[in-house]
């Protein structure tokens, strides 16, 4: 079998190597030179004696996209991960070798070649502990086991668990009835998914609590839709960003009174800062193109007490035409768009970024709080808005520990 233990223990000293010329480079004003991440590959591995060296190379490369297009601070408010068992959610392909079955990732070098993934020290304690179980309940009736070719778990901090089994055949009341009877076994939900089949067997979310500047926040998130896997660090997330809409440094100067004014969000999904930034400002109006996102994001509304938020199921360019003065939109006939003093807006985009047109139009508010999953695209969008911002603050996000992903964050203020 393929040894990842070794091939990622080689691939992670080559990279260091790598960083570390760079940054030699870098440091005797050789200003060509730019940080790049390794291409991603399969690593499953977690390094809690090399994970301070490794997340401050992730930092050097993402400050290094602004090197030629704006001033960050000198300060990088650096958020760290729980070394193992952080990541909440997790897929794995289902493989099966005659009567054996495992589960399995792919490598990119070779990704016709299952590796078998016995063990995952990265995923939450509720997945390692559900990752045998339900592999021992599936591999003991042929009626669970055949066709299936993927096991999707989501989880929570306080042990609620969803999980999706995949398969390529359709389901029928067998299936139904074994499945039910496994889910009782395991204490969780079960969802069965089949080409144009759904089958839920109780729920198809998870509730996740979270306390932030210590109130607890409930969020309802789907199975399916987009969830922070990282339940730590969306924690530390919601309270950086509750923390720079109303000081513009860590250490709490220049603080701003934002109780009479409103919030804008773009791409807020299930509401996840929305809901936990809403307390703080007067009013709050959000945008989201999903349908079941919004209606998840309605759910944590009400479960949160959350009374001044209205959410519009626009996309981020058709909220800044209709704020702009552009075209009518029927979702917006009850919302009075006027009756709104806009002062700050929070962005968390894909890893794409927002692009020169909705950049362009954030730029019109006093205060842009900006999450990124993609430093690269934050760095091209902030070339946009530093014609007429300041960064103020920078903050980075390890959500993906021992990976070259990396959150980032920056808190731009109008001059």
């Amino acid at each position: 079998m393929f040894s990842a233990s070794a091939n990622l223990t080689a691939r992670r000293f080559a990279s260091t190597r790598f960083f570390r010329s760079a940054r030699a480079a870098a440091s005797r004003g050789c200003r060509g030179v730019r940080l790049t991440a390794p291409r991603a590959r399969l690593d499953v591995e977690c390094r809690p004696e090399s994970y301070s060296e490794e997340l401050a190379e992730k930092i050097a490369i993402a400050r290094s996209h602004f090197d030629d297009v704006c001033a960050l601070p000198t300060q990088t408010e650096t958020h760290e991960s729980a070394r193992t068992e952080f990541r909440m959610r997790a897929e794995f392909k289902v493989w099966h070798d005659g009567d054996r079955s495992y589960y399995a990732m792919s490598d990119s070098d070779r990704p016709k070649e299952p590796v078998e993934i016995a063990d995952f020290p990265m995923a939450s304690k509720k997945i390692r502990e559900l990752m045998p179980a339900l592999l021992r309940e599936v591999t003991k009736t042929e009626t669970l086991r055949r066709k299936l070719f993927q096991a999707n778990f989501l989880t929570t901090t306080t042990g609620d668990a969803v999980v999706s089994l995949l398969y390529h055949r359709q389901l029928d009341d067998n299936w139904e009835r074994e499945a039910e009877a496994m889910r009782a076994r395991l204490g969780i939900d079960i969802i069965g998914r089949a080409r144009k089949q759904k089958k839920v067997l109780a729920k198809d979310f998870v509730t996740e609590k979270v306390v932030v500047d210590g109130r607890e926040f409930s969020y309802k998130q789907l199975e399916g839709s987009f969830t922070q896997p990282n339940a730590g660090i969306a924690a530390q997330m919601l309270e950086w960003a509750r923390s720079v809409a109303t000081n513009d440094s860590p250490d709490g100067e220049g603080s701003v009174d934002v109780s009479t004014r409103d919030l804008l969000e773009l791409y807020c999904g299930n509401g996840h800062f929305t809901i936990a930034l809403a307390p703080l400002f007067r009013k709050c109006l959000a945008t989201e193109i999903s349908k079941s996102s919004v209606a998840a994001a309605q759910v944590n509304m009400a479960a949160n007490g959350v009374d001044n938020l209205v959410i519009a199921r626009l996309s981020a360019e058709e909220l800044s035409d209709a704020l702009n003065g552009g075209r009518e939109y029927t979702r917006l006939k009850d919302i009075n768009l006027a009756s709104y003093d806009l002062s700050t807006i929070l962005v968390d985009p894909p890893r794409a970024g927002m692009g020169d047109e909705v950049s362009t139009f954030c730029a019109q508010f006093e205060r842009i709080i900006y999450i990124s999953c993609n430093p690269e695209t934050l760095a091209r969008d902030c070339r946009v808005l530093s014609k007429t911002h300041d960064v103020k603050r920078f903050a980075v996000f390890d959500q993906f520990p021992y990976t070259p992903h990396l959150e980032s964050g920056v808190l731009l203020k109008k001059r």
